[in-house]
């Protein structure tokens, strides 16, 4: 753990580029709350609407602490309400009246049959962003196929090329569909509220679906298989764009990963590992041929870094300008300097724990920053300030089951 004094505090008073923006954050666990979460490290009041039973997010436990909610719960505020009850839709009512944004991730129509289509939130509100998360879009034959990342990444062409050719397909092992759309999503906010701002638009609906993003951050796979007539196929960690480019097992049982992605740094790397005659072989001496020898290039790298400690090996590589680096679990990220001194990783002030690594605020702004206003909060915490707010005081909300971080 780090000195107290290496220890972020939360600062009621932390602003930010986005502050003066309210967002209603009706979602449910990863995508919706890492959209909100990026917004509300920028300032905007970000207000989690939750039932008696909670964000399911909150249930994702590790030696029985919510961590995930701990880290993106950040900086908001929750507050309670039963939809079900007409006091609980005259609150919502009330609320989105004062947002600039509503983030939701029904199965598409679950909006509509609530009495809450986008044209009823437009009319409430005529300059509300309207985000709408599901797993396939508003619209088209899947629409309403239940929207997991798991179905997303599989879908969308991710696991078919992830994993060793002998093998079955790899998905990730953790919400990575969910976690682009809602780097997606934000973009989009920020983008539809500049909008705003410049009078070309007022309010407006994001149909945000988990599969198209997903989808996006494969590259140019539909052009290649045009072009080509081919399916790219796994390789488990090399390339079947660029060689070399792999995963090398060191003497001391230590991976390192090296990409030659450039000409210049591919023949660099066969000079340092002894075969400067493979820089004018034909098999070797351009990118295009090198893939299709790619088993014999591997032979040739994995060969130099089998007989050498994974430090040597970096030293030696770098020394020569190759573009080479560590394998690291989450135990050699915490002991790195470069994370430390960066602040990639910051301590965190929890009243649980004293305090927690955490993300830092993404992205780095050098004129206006992010800020650590207050931790995740309690289920419900914030009830009755956000209902005064709005000039609620009688109950809108039901009594939490249980009191949870």
């Amino acid at each position: 753990m780090s000195n107290p004094q290496d220890v972020v505090r939360f600062r009621a008073g932390a602003g930010g580029p986005l502050s003066g923006v309210r967002v209603l954050d009706l979602s449910r666990l990863v995508a919706g709350n890492m959209l909100s979460v990026q917004l509300a490290d920028f300032g905007a009041d970000v207000i989690k609407i939750e039932s008696a039973s909670g964000d399911p997010l909150r249930d994702w436990t590790d030696d029985g602490q919510s961590l995930h909610w701990k880290t993106y719960g950040r900086n908001k505020r929750s507050i309670l309400l039963d939809l079900r009850q007409p006091e609980g839709m005259e609150a919502l009512e009330a609320l989105l009246r004062t947002a600039d944004v509503f983030i939701e991730n029904f199965r598409p129509g679950t909006l509509e049959t609530m009495g809450l289509a986008p044209d009823r939130l437009l009319q409430l509100n005529p300059d509300l962003i309207v985000v709408r998360i599901s797993g396939f879009g508003q619209t088209g034959p899947y629409a309403q196929y239940p929207g997991f990342g798991t179905l997303v990444e599989a879908m969308s062409g991710f696991a078919t090329r992830t994993g060793f050719p002998d093998r079955e397909p790899v998905l990730p092992p953790l919400a990575l569909a969910d976690m682009i759309s809602g780097i997606y999503g934000a973009q989009a906010v920020t983008m539809a509220l500049l909008a705003r701002e410049k009078g070309t638009a007022r309010g407006q609906v994001i149909d945000l679906s988990l599969l198209e993003p997903m989808y996006a951050v494969l590259g140019p796979e539909a052009a290649i298989h045009r072009v080509t007539g081919k399916v790219k196929q796994r390789t488990g960690s090399a390339s079947n764009t660029v060689s070399p480019r792999n995963v090398y097992l060191c003497s001391d049982g230590k991976y390192v990963a090296l990409s030659g992605s450039m000409q210049v740094v591919a023949m660099r790397i066969f000079d340092i590992i002894g075969h400067p005659e493979m820089k004018t072989d034909p098999r070797f001496a351009t990118n295009a041929e090198r893939v299709r020898n790619r088993a014999l290039v591997d032979e040739a790298v994995g060969a130099w870094f089998a007989g050498r400690p994974r430090d040597e090996a970096l030293r030696i590589m770098r020394e020569a300008g190759a573009t080479v680096g560590p394998v690291y679990d989450i135990a050699d990220i915490a002991a790195d300097p470069h994370f430390s001194e960066r602040g990639v990783i910051v301590e965190v002030e929890d009243a649980e724990n004293g305090s927690l690594p955490m993300h830092n605020i993404l992205p780095r702004m050098s004129g206006t920053p992010g800020g650590w206003r207050h931790p995740a909060p309690r289920l419900g915490e914030h009830t009755d300030e956000i209902l005064a707010e709005v000039g609620i005081t009688r109950p809108a909300a039901p009594a939490a089951r249980k009191q949870r971080s």
